[in-house]
């Protein structure tokens, strides 16, 4: 086994692919998510080197609990990807009540206290946590709400955090993808060329991490070829 990876939102998506990429280079993955989602063909596959974990991740008591349990059985881990997260369109003002509550829980919190739970397996190791920002990061649009203030803090949690596990082995990089090809994108009339393939990003993670030695990549922008939608 190359090493132990915890993915949250691991079943589905940009998740999904960040787990077969490391599954098919000898690395044990641990997925945490609400349902199977489409893991059940990796999981025939690779066998054993899936564990998939549920929990609800907007739940504070549920983190720690599976984190315990997963500290008990896993006292080291390699790579922590912050990838669980939702997205309600919407503008401020318009909003339903509670998405807010929502977008900030999963988007920010759930990465908030699974990075704390999990770093005391994770010290002196040359190990790896990656957040799953956006480019609504670092730019606001037009119904993007809650979501942006959500990915603008999961941006600033990961420049703090990187300043304070500089010298502890833990790398830290925010990966900032843009419009990727995800069941948020269900019913669109655009073409595949105008997104970007979740196992792009998948081997973006895997450069950082295989060139962790000499060098961190703090913030990876990513964009689709023919640029925003």
């Amino acid at each position: 086994m190359q090493g132990l990876v915890i993915v949250t939102g691991g079943s589905k998506g940009i998740g999904l692919a960040i787990t077969e990429k490391f599954l098919s280079q000898g690395y044990k993955v641990i997925t945490i998510s609400r349902t199977e989602g489409d893991a059940a063909e990796l999981k025939k596959k690779y066998g054993e080197m899936l564990i998939q974990k549920f929990a609800d991740l907007t739940s504070k008591t549920d983190i720690q609990n599976l984190a315990n349990s997963l500290l008990t059985d896993f006292p080291q881990i390699d790579i922590l990807v912050n990838n669980a997260g939702t997205f309600i369109p919407g503008q401020i003002q318009e909003e339903e009540d509670g998405v807010f509550e929502l977008m900030m829980s999963l988007n920010l919190a759930a990465a908030y206290h699974t990075t704390r739970a999990l770093l005391p397996a994770m010290y002196n190791r040359n190990a790896y946590i990656f957040n799953i920002c956006s480019t609504a990061s670092i730019m606001p649009y037009i119904n993007g709400g809650s979501y942006c203030i959500s990915k603008h803090a999961l941006l600033g949690f990961s420049r703090v955090l990187r300043k304070e596990l500089t010298g502890k082995g833990v790398s830290v990089s925010a990966i900032l993808p843009g419009a990727t090809k995800t069941e948020s994108w269900d019913g669109t009339d655009l073409p595949d060329s105008r997104f970007i393939k979740p196992a792009s990003i998948a081997e973006t993670i895997y450069l950082a991490w295989t060139n962790r030695d000499n060098c961190v990549l703090e913030e990876i922008l990513i964009r689709p070829v023919l640029g925003d939608i």
